[in-house]
């Protein structure tokens, strides 16, 4: 599976002339950001329709959205397989557009049509009836297809971004550019979640799920008509052969040759590069030729089992190398995924700004979005620049300690999470509140700093793990290389809801109230953030480790090459 790296290549589906550039990544990032506006308009307070619609409990709402996240995160892998090997990735992004259009049109009728959820609780007479199968069969239908149109989609924007630089013009084909399109790509999902946060979640507020959903799948709309409009424009690279069977071919062949001895004088099958590098040496074993007769006259292995190229002992290589570091994306997911907590804990709090005028709960999620704008506008802008010119050469924060500040703010917005919530708590004893799920005299802007670290944390480690993939994988793993995050987000979220249900088990064993109670003003969620710190912690100290380990990045090592030459 995999790309082409140069565009004299056969792999170009058509003529490159005058296609791609930034004139075309503008109607791609307008169409992601539709898309995701769409998305997380969506996603936003989707357990509030599921606890207020589908009288869903606290605990039976998370644990569906754990998995539908978990789920979503990990059909990216899937969409990157079909993209590489099969569709290209044009018309996958195609493929999920549309899917993911006709999952919103059929959540969108949920709230439309009456049939399709169970009736309203009567809490006067508490009164509470469960969906039946058909309801919640209908709408797993519509997050189904919404997953699935989010994996085609979201494995391949990025990578075919990075597909519209790859042009003869040396102004677009320069390193920095990728890092300067990260950086774009970046602030129009933080632009896009900003317009999102605030007018959907307003619209929801006023007016209710069915235009919610209404606008959502409006913008999803447009979304596709921007992407699909320039079409013409675009660079497409065809797919190639499977990188998952290269993968196993090597893997294979360097069992089969162990008994080879590596020495200066074997002779590797290469088609660029003349020798494998000394990491992992054990695999270099798969590309030794050991008789002239097991090359074709066209320069191909005779049995691919038993001979690999370089090229892909590296590609196997580079994937084992960085999965250590890959995981230390699972500890940071596990903290930062417990957004429906921070979202029940405003529905409690006083959210008026004035006497009219309240602040929906999801809206809170805006001073995460505005904190990861303001930090990358900080660091690209202010930090970088100063440093630079305070040291008299240029300054550049390598995406190892990136992922590493976010690591260290997220222990830090889980335990400012945990402050907020014991004092809320304390106040609702104060107040004596009895009632389920009754709000207190604190505001609810108190929950601006813990969504502020969150938001740095996510502009950090996101932006982090971007530039590690991209500019440690090749060319022809770019779509792996972005649905890896999401299958670390996915294993995250997975044991996350253990967690979850773990100290749900525990804390109410002999009667007691759970930590992570309906009522949040009998559980003990501050309880729950402070086992989230701790684990976030053990995560920042294993990832210090993964990255002393891992050694210096393929850009460190090019930039010290060059210095010296």
């Amino acid at each position: 599976m995999g790309n082409s790296e140069e565009l004299g290549d056969p792999l170009l589906e058509e003529n490159y002339a005058n296609k791609g550039g930034f004139r075309v990544l503008l109607f791609i990032l307008g169409s992601f950001s539709l898309y995701n506006m769409a998305m997380l308009g969506m996603r936003a307070n989707i357990s509030l329709y599921l606890m207020g619609e589908y009288n869903m409990a606290m605990k039976s709402a998370s644990n569906v959205m754990f998995v539908w996240s978990s789920v979503t995160n990990v059909m990216p892998f899937f969409g990157a397989l079909l993209a590489d090997s099969l569709l290209g990735r044009f018309y996958t992004i195609g493929f999920g557009f549309l899917v993911s259009l006709l999952g919103m049109i059929l959540l969108w009728l949920t709230a439309v049509i009456p049939q399709a959820r169970p009736l309203s609780c009567d809490h006067s007479y508490e009164i509470c009836s469960g969906s039946n199968v058909w309801q919640l069969m209908y709408l797993f239908l519509s997050f189904g297809l919404i997953t699935v149109g989010s994996g085609a989609t979201e494995s391949c924007f990025l990578a075919f971004g990075v597909d519209q630089l790859l042009q003869k013009d040396e102004s677009e084909s320069r390193p920095g550019m990728k890092q300067k399109f990260f950086v774009l790509y970046y602030a129009a999902v933080a632009l896009s979640a900003l317009i999102s946060l605030t007018c959907i979640a307003y619209i929801q507020e006023k007016m209710g799920w069915e235009m919610e959903f209404a606008v959502s799948t409006l913008l999803l709309l447009c979304g596709v008509v921007s992407f699909f409009v320039v079409s013409s424009s675009y660079v497409k690279l065809k797919s190639k052969s499977s990188l998952l069977t290269g993968l196993a071919q090597v893997a294979v062949a360097s069992y089969k040759n162990r008994h080879l001895k590596l020495s200066d004088d074997s002779t590797f099958h290469c088609k660029k590069k003349t020798k494998p590098n000394s990491r992992l040496m054990y695999l270099n074993k798969a590309c030794i030729i050991r008789e002239p007769e097991d090359i074709t006259i066209d320069g191909e292995a005779k049995d691919p089992w038993s001979l690999c190229t370089v090229e892909q002992v590296e590609e196997l290589k580079v994937l084992i190398r960085t999965t250590p570091i890959w995981t230390t994306g699972i500890i940071w997911t596990i903290g930062h995924s417990q957004s429906n907590f921070p979202l029940v804990q405003a529905t409690v709090m006083n959210r008026h700004i004035t006497s009219s005028f309240s602040i929906p709960a999801a809206s809170f999620n805006i001073f995460l979005v505005i904190a990861a704008i303001v930090w990358i506008i900080v660091q690209n802008r202010v930090f970088i620049p100063l440093a630079s010119r305070l040291r008299g050469t240029q300054v550049r924060i390598i995406s190892k300690t990136k992922m590493g500040i976010g690591m260290i703010l997220c222990f830090m917005f889980m335990m400012v999470s945990s402050i907020v919530e014991a004092t809320r708590r304390y106040l609702a004893g104060q107040d004596e509140v009895q009632v389920l799920q009754s709000p207190v005299t604190m505001s609810a802007l108190w929950l601006i700093p813990q969504y502020c670290l969150s938001g740095f944390a996510e502009a950090s480690d996101g932006i982090g793990r971007i530039e590690f993939y991209f500019s440690e994988f090749p060319q022809s793993m770019l779509s792996i290389a972005s649905s890896l995050i999401g299958i670390g987000s996915a294993i995250g979220n997975l044991a996350g809801s253990l967690i979850m249900n773990t100290i749900d088990k525990v804390t109410k064993a002999d009667g007691k109230d759970s930590w992570i109670s309906s009522d949040i003003n009998k559980g003990h969620y501050d309880y729950y953030y402070l086992v989230l710190a701790g684990v976030t912690a053990a995560g920042s100290i294993y990832f210090l480790a993964c990255s002393a380990a891992y050694g210096p990045l393929k850009d460190d090592l090019q930039a010290a090459e060059e210095e010296e030459f």
